[in-house]
């Protein structure tokens, strides 16, 4: 397959999808969704004709560092279910990320996987997550996509709160549209749960998976057309009320109230816009529901897009105002408007100017002026002689009536602030790509013993992290509020380089964006010591350590050599 030159984008587009009959139940018992980590989803629900099919063999057994044809570089499995394997790998030719799904060539799901990936790559709309190539080689089935490093979960996004109404429109249009165009090309995708769609920090939605995982998990459909709509309907709700709308939680998200059916959105939360609300209804009736104004259902994604496009345009937020401060007098920058700059003035200076009065009329006014101005210069000249004269008289004289140098200077200068160390009371770790380093090791960062240490896998490209992530750190728990002026954190390994910022967090949930914090302080060192002080405090009781770029060091007795750094000590202080 020709290879399309497009940006390094996200994982396996697998993430959050459901394992199958045992596996579920497994996963679901040890409390973490064995496709990416995270706490599991709800139960995967057959409807309108959906169907899976049986099980087949257990996923290949590879690792990491394995080469596929002499260019992806397995990296980390991200998936091993229902016989298939996804992981993140480097594109060693192009120098970039990917995601990598690998399966047996005799897997029952191995033909259909090829031919779903091949017309999902030929479709070329850059609102999927491409395929980049689809290969059967030695006796493997290997599918490549797109990773996608600055995108964010519809799953993370509504684990801080539903969607504001801009925002909701925004999914609800581009998704809608997306998924139309698809279904033009003969194309669906029926797996459009949450963690399916992807926000950019442009504000663009992604899709990914289409068709692939749908074949990667046997998952068929009579009714296509009808199941992506009520999907869209199904996340447009989610992002109204927070709500999965069925009885099922699901997803991260609480299901409805058992027994009541599927109840509008208004009442589920207050505040609701009125129209995507009732479009929600109109792309879910095909489950039971009607819409309070008795338009017609969204059987299709072109009939919701449609819907979508009737509906008057949702405007976004307007921006907080802050209101300026006040002046008391009118300035201007000197040198400005093509005045030229008096000698001796710095083009900078800031020159206060202050209206003249009225002229005066007449012979006997301009002679009143003149007479004002006399006596304004002889006073000037007078103050100016005095001032002279008193500074003169009250210069410090050594013996010989000099002026004496050598006395102290500054003695009543305000001494810089003392800084006062805060309290660490408990701290965990900080994820929001659901992947995380040490787990277990977090307490060893602020232990106060230079031997233990929280450590990060090694990566193979560095010091910056943007091939792999955003970024991964910790987050700390100080118990109360506190004004946090500055931080000191002693690190494991010292070279070229390590940045770390500091950021107040409203808790230690890591589903919390790091774009949505509030940074205290920023820095950079190529040693093993980082002070960072805040240009003002910051009160917070949770505060996170993000770390952006590590250096390249040794194999350790914990870690291969790479690109890697371990957290020794971190300490956080307020100024008295």
């Amino acid at each position: 397959m020709a290879e399309r030159s497009t940006a390094a984008v996200d994982v396996a587009d697998n993430s959050g999808d459901q394992p199958l009959a045992a596996e579920a139940d497994k996963a679901t018992a040890d409390g973490v969704d064995i496709q990416n980590g995270r706490a599991a989803d709800g139960p995967m629900t057959e409807k309108d004709g959906e169907r899976t099919s049986a099980a087949p063999a257990a996923a290949p057994e590879l690792h990491s560092g394995h080469k596929l044809a002499r260019r992806y570089r397995l990296e980390e499995c991200v998936t091993r279910v229902d016989g298939f394997s996804s992981w993140r790998a480097m594109d060693e030719k192009l120098r970039r990320a990917v995601g990598v799904h690998l399966l047996p060539a005799d897997h029952a799901r191995a033909r259909s996987v090829l031919a779903a990936a091949r017309s999902s790559a030929l479709l070329g709309d850059p609102r999927f997550v491409q395929v980049l190539d689809a290969v059967e080689e030695n006796d493997l089935v290997y599918v490549v996509h797109e990773w996608l490093p600055d995108a964010t979960e519809l799953t993370a996004l509504l684990a801080a709160g539903p969607l504001e109404p801009h925002e909701a429109y925004q999914l609800v249009s581009q998704v809608s549209q997306a998924m139309s165009a698809a279904h033009r090309e003969g194309l669906a995708h029926l797996r459009l749960t949450p963690s399916a769609i992807l926000r950019t920090s442009s504000g663009q939605y992604r899709i990914r998976g289409l068709a692939v995982n749908a074949a990667l998990r046997g998952i068929t459909s009579d009714t296509p057309q009808r199941a992506d709509t009520e999907a869209i309907g199904a996340l447009l709700y989610a992002a109204l009320t927070q709500r999965w709308p069925y009885e099922n939680d699901a997803y991260g998200l609480t299901g409805l109230p058992k027994g009541v059916g599927l109840i509008a959105p208004d009442q589920v939360r207050a505040g609701v816009h009125r129209g995507l609300g009732e479009l929600a209804m109109r792309a879910l009736a095909n489950d039971g529901a009607t819409a309070s104004r008795q338009e017609p259902a969204c059987t299709t994604p072109e009939e919701l897009a449609k819907a979508v496009a009737a509906m008057p345009r949702i405007r976004p937020p307007e921006p907080a105002f802050t209101a300026p401060p006040e002046y008391q007098h009118t300035t201007y920058q000197q040198g400005t408007y093509g005045r030229p700059t008096p000698p001796g003035v710095p083009p900078t200076q800031t020159v206060t100017v202050v209206p003249p009065p009225p002229p005066l009329q007449s012979r006997t006014g301009r002679a009143l002026k003149w007479g004002v101005a006399a006596l304004l210069i002889a006073a000037l000249g007078l103050g100016s002689w005095q001032l002279a004269d008193a500074l003169l008289d009250h210069r410090p004289q050594g013996e010989n009536g000099s002026s004496n140098n050598n006395q102290p200077k500054n003695q009543d200068a305000p001494k810089a602030p003392e800084r006062v160390p805060v309290a660490i009371k408990k701290a965990e770790e900080y994820y929001p790509d659901g992947k995380p380093q040490n787990i277990e090791d977090v307490a060893n960062s602020y232990d106060k013993d230079p031997d233990s240490y929280w450590r990060t896998y090694a990566f193979d490209d560095g010091p910056d992290l943007g091939a792999y992530k955003k970024g991964l750190g910790l987050v700390f728990d100080l118990g109360s509020e506190q004004d946090v002026s500055g931080a000191s954190i002693a690190f494991k390994f010292g070279g070229d380089h390590t940045t770390a910022t500091i950021y107040a967090a409203p808790s230690m949930s890591s589903s919390t964006p790091v774009g949505s914090l509030q940074k205290i302080a920023v820095g950079t060192t190529a040693d093993r010591q980082l002070d960072l002080a805040a240009p003002a405090a910051v009160k917070t009781r949770y505060v996170v350590v993000w770390l952006t770029a590590m250096p390249e060091s040794g194999a350790s007795e914990y870690s291969r050599a790479g690109y890697k750094q371990g957290i020794s000590n971190v300490s956080f202080f307020r100024n008295s």
